[in-house]
């Protein structure tokens, strides 16, 4: 005969009956309850996980590089905060030397910027006196753009070139243009990349 329909023990058979009625009203209950956390009475949907949907606010996703400086370009340079340098590799040259010039781009602001230095936007000029002597724009190709990031406090230098001791115009672009005076004479470089113009010269001799 099944233990399980008649209870053997030294009780009497009420007694077990009574346990296993108590135990599986307790069985129930935790089922009901753990049926009632995860679905929600009346929808049969599982609840939300504990802490979604809390705000009722919804915020838009930022762009990548909008408002979070890790991920944001460096901004364009100002005038301000880059020091452009005219530079000539002698102060003095023979009369067979033909000067070599160039320039320097420092950014002088606490953060990077980014600013336009190809060879399309330099300028390099030569005066001596009041007189205009020469200009790298007078009979210069297009060039070719380009963009620098200065990084604070770094110099950038751009490729020396010579200059043909010659004059030039606007304009005046012929192989035989006339040479200028030496013997001694002084002469001034100034330069400028787009907007940004050296604040001086830098002045030579030509012997």
């Amino acid at each position: 005969m099944s233990t399980l329909r008649h209870p053997v023990g030294p009780q009497p058979p009420q007694v077990y009956w009574r346990r296993r009625l108590v135990v599986g009203l307790g069985l129930l209950a935790v089922i009901v309850i753990i049926v009632l956390i995860i679905v929600r009475p009346g929808t049969g949907e599982p609840a939300a996980a504990p802490g979604a949907g809390d705000d009722p606010e919804v915020s838009e996703t930022a762009e990548p590089g909008e408002g979070d400086p890790s991920t944001s370009g460096p901004t364009p340079c100002t005038p301000e905060q880059v020091q452009v340098t005219p530079v000539t590799d002698s102060n003095s040259y023979g009369p067979e030397q033909q000067p070599l010039l160039s320039l320097t781009l420092v950014n002088t602001g606490a953060a990077p910027c980014i600013m336009d230095a190809g060879s399309d936007v330099q300028e390099y000029v030569i005066t001596s006196g009041p007189d205009r002597i020469w200009a790298s724009t007078d009979c210069q190709d297009p060039g070719v753009a380009a963009s620098v990031v200065l990084e604070p406090g770094e110099e950038v230098s751009t490729t020396p070139f010579p200059w043909s001791r010659t004059r030039s115009s606007p304009g005046d672009c012929d192989a035989d243009r006339d040479p200028v005076i030496a013997g001694g004479a002084t002469y001034r470089l100034s330069v400028s990349v787009g907007e940004f113009a050296s604040d001086g010269d830098v002045p030579f001799l030509l012997n």
